[in-house]
């Protein structure tokens, strides 16, 4: 079997997943934006800094912080190792709203006016 060329990425959304049970699950690695950085050199690791998103009813009635928290928890390990998780960046919703913001995205956009249906 051949060995994943993104384990870190895959070790986060297996732990999401299986704690968060996550509706919307996004996960960007922008690691090579951030490779020229100081704390990078020397560094061999191609997984090191993330955007996260999710969305989950696991945060409903929690403020950011604790989310944040949340999701912090179920990735020390890859945090803590060496050539892990450098940086992480989060967006944690609830699926109402994640629902709001499309719904302001749509209304920004200007594109959709109305449903209709055509024949």
């Amino acid at each position: 079997m051949a060995q994943s060329l993104t384990p870190m990425e895959d070790a986060m959304r297996a732990k999401i997943t299986a704690a968060l049970a996550p509706a919307t699950l996004e996960i960007y690695n922008d690691s090579h934006m951030h490779s020229h950085h100081k704390a990078m050199q020397g560094s061999t690791s191609k997984e090191t800094h993330f955007r996260v998103v999710v969305t989950s009813e696991a945060f409903r009635s929690k403020m950011q912080p604790a989310r944040h928290r949340m999701v912090y928890a179920l990735l020390r390990d890859e945090m803590a190792q060496v050539g892990g998780i450098h940086a992480l960046q989060l967006r944690t919703r609830t699926p109402e709203e994640e629902e709001r913001q499309k719904q302001r995205e749509e209304a920004e956009s200007g594109e959709r006016i109305a449903d209709v249906e055509l024949k």
